[in-house]
């Protein structure tokens, strides 16, 4: 079982490149020593990460690409088997790969930026309920409130008065972010799908 998460960044010609190396950093620390990441077509992009991982690392990489306003990114998360892997994640294939790719492809007529897709329709269903609702407050991340979540990702336990000093901001302005981004919530419905992850995986 595999994690495939496949994106494009949103009105990445209207904008500078100021994205690209945010993009590249984010694809780095995410696929962590496997660098199982790849550019292509030139604003679009795929990672593999641990199925666990799918929730935390789309809002990473939507909290680094939302730095570089106006863009923004969609991404289909899938997950499942692969056939056969290859050097290069665009010519591997399996479950992972058709999944990842189906949900990208459901996004623009779902008017989404993010859905995932598992061999599993009733946890699809209730798990893309949760992310819609979460992207209520993702989609309206400023710059600021980006960058504070893309920190406290990086820092998983750090607490705020180090987050503070870590942005050279004040702790009020960084708890202020943080909560305007609904970060504890987010974390809250990343617990919870983890948790539903492992019940449809051990059954």
């Amino acid at each position: 079982m595999i994690c495939i998460i496949t994106g494009d960044i949103v009105g990445s010609r209207k904008i500078k490149d100021s994205w690209l190396l945010s993009l590249k950093n984010a694809l780095k620390v995410v696929s962590g020593q496997n660098s199982k990441w790849e550019i292509y077509r030139g604003d679009s992009f795929q990672v593999e990460v641990e199925p666990e991982d799918a929730i935390r690392t789309a809002a990473y990489l939507k909290a680094c690409i939302r730095i570089n306003k106006p863009a923004d990114v969609r991404m289909g998360i899938g997950i499942g088997d692969v056939k056969s892997k290859r050097k290069k994640l665009s010519e591997s294939s399996g479950d992972a790969f058709v999944n990842s790719g189906a949900a990208f492809d459901s996004l623009k007529q779902a008017k989404v930026n993010l859905a995932i897709k598992t061999d599993l329709p009733d946890f699809d269903e209730e798990i893309n309920v949760l992310i819609k609702l979460s992207l209520i407050a993702m989609d309206s991340w400023g710059i600021v409130a980006a960058e504070m979540v893309k920190l406290a990702l990086e820092n998983e336990n750090v607490v705020q008065s180090e987050l503070a000093v870590l942005s050279g901001r004040t702790q009020s302005l960084v708890s202020e972010a943080l909560k305007r981004a609904h970060y504890s919530e987010l974390m809250e419905m990343d617990k919870l799908y983890r948790k539903k992850l492992n019940q449809v995986l051990s059954k």
